[in-house]
């Protein structure tokens, strides 16, 4: 099941008021201006050193698909088809996983009436990715079997029906996104009136959890209305307003160590920037914070490398739409590796969880931890305890995450979700991803959005 959670884990650059954000982009593009300078100057082409982290990059998605527990994951198989290189046996081994796993599941959520345009929308382009006839792909839902782009199409047609009497898709804005650049790459005509929800959405700063602007947000509107008018279904002021609009956000979210937005927004957003026309040299800054990055293991998330990858090989998901599986290299071999046992670390470190409920009442409870558990292992050995602290959790592309703690639930349905921070500070990463490396305090927080 694709749900709000998975994307509302990655958090984003807070907003300040009009005045005081315009001078921070201002302040933010003068600096960026000096460290693109700095930035340019470092090979952007996959060569040496950048050539061989590629390499263990894509290694790593591809041991991924044999160690990742739950349903296969379209992300990972579409950056593997994206990339240059290839274990051609491996990929169609993932594919007829996601045929087959991921197809059901899909199927199930539809006949529930779920809304998993998104989930649909990335499955589609991991099929496309790999050439695979759309029209022979059908799900049977309430005894009817329809073609895939046929349920794209319903799943987007609610979508927008939403927007239109309530001012907000079913889901997000971001799986809206998905939903129109998995059509537009499918060379499905993309309707102007459902383009024109993402086009006012840009227009009215409706990109966002909350208050909190999404970057990954921003980046996917970018390549799916950039499709659309590359694909001549629509080429109007307000497509051109919007796009230069997009572009001016993303560049502005850049931090001073290049990072767009976070370190895990920014592969979208460059693959965002390329689709878009951006020089490389625009770029550079976040490819070499992006590079930096891979090098100190920050993404040792499968779905975080999926994003990644293709933006380091100056890719982006709109390349999917021209995709051709001829000739491809096939000479990407996995070496076996020596499984690596982790002994726990004998230092224990101090964690406070506050609990804040939907109404605003508070709870607090502490728990000792070896230092470097994750923050899931963390809440399991404070459930352990018997203190009264308790938590579910729900599995997604990026992990899992907490869909209930106390016996409270943060639904989808309710547009809510489990804030997570540390010290004040809004986490970006999972429950399984975040270490615990000294003392602090975890707030987790029934939030709305």
């Amino acid at each position: 099941m694709f749900l709000e959670s998975a994307y509302v884990l990655r958090y984003v650059t807070s907003l300040t008021s009009e005045a005081g954000g315009y001078l921070r982009r201002m302040r933010s593009l003068i600096f960026i201006t000096g460290l693109l300078a700095f930035a340019v100057s470092k090979p952007c082409a996959n060569e040496g050193s950048n050539g061989e982290l590629i390499l263990s990059l894509n290694k790593d998605l591809l041991r991924s698909l044999e160690s990742q527990p739950g349903l296969p994951n379209p992300s990972v198989h579409l950056a593997l088809r994206l990339s240059n290189f290839h274990n051609l046996a491996k990929e169609n081994e993932h594919l007829t996983k996601l045929k087959n796993d991921l197809h059901n599941a899909i199927q199930n959520s539809l006949s529930n009436s779920q809304a998993v345009v998104g989930l649909l929308a990335l499955y589609t382009l991991a099929l496309k990715s790999s050439c695979f006839d759309l029209n022979t792909v059908t799900f049977t839902v309430s005894d009817r079997s329809e073609k895939l782009l046929s349920q794209l199409k319903k799943q987007m047609d609610q979508e927008k029906e939403h927007i239109t009497y309530s001012h907000r898709p079913l889901t997000n804005y971001y799986q809206y996104s998905l939903g129109v650049l998995a059509l537009c790459v499918s060379s499905i005509r993309v309707h102007n009136h459902v383009s024109n929800k993402l086009i006012k959405a840009v227009e009215h700063e409706h990109l966002k959890h909350g208050d909190i602007e999404s970057i990954d947000t921003y980046a996917m509107a970018g390549m799916a209305l950039q499709c659309v008018k590359d694909s001549g279904f629509q080429d109007t002021a307000e497509l051109s307003t919007a796009l230069t609009k997009i572009n001016l956000k993303l560049l502005a979210s850049q931090r001073a160590d290049g990072h767009i937005g976070n370190e895990f927004s920014t592969g979208l957003a460059v693959q965002a920037l390329l689709a878009m026309g951006s020089p490389i040299s625009e770029c550079a800054a976040a490819m070499e914070a992006m590079r930096t990055g891979a090098r100190n293991n920050v993404y040792h998330n499968p779905m975080a490398v999926s994003q990644i990858l293709p933006a380091l090989q100056q890719k982006s998901y709109l390349h999917v739409k021209s995709k051709e599986c001829l000739t491809e290299d096939d000479t990407l071999v996995l070496e076996p590796m020596e499984p690596v046992l982790v002994s726990p670390s004998k230092t224990k470190v101090s964690v406070m969880v506050e609990v804040i409920t939907f109404s605003g009442a508070a709870a607090a409870y502490s728990v000792e931890v070896p230092k470097g558990s994750s923050l899931l292992e963390a809440l399991e050995l404070l459930q352990g305890k018997s203190t009264g602290f308790t938590f579910k959790k729900e599995s997604s592309l990026w992990g899992p995450f907490l869909s209930e703690v106390n016996g409270e639930q943060a639904r989808q349905s309710d547009r809510r979700y489990w804030h997570l921070s540390s010290d004040g500070n809004a986490l970006t990463q999972g429950i399984k991803d975040f270490k615990i490396e000294a003392d602090q305090k975890i707030t987790i927080k029934n939030t709305s959005y």
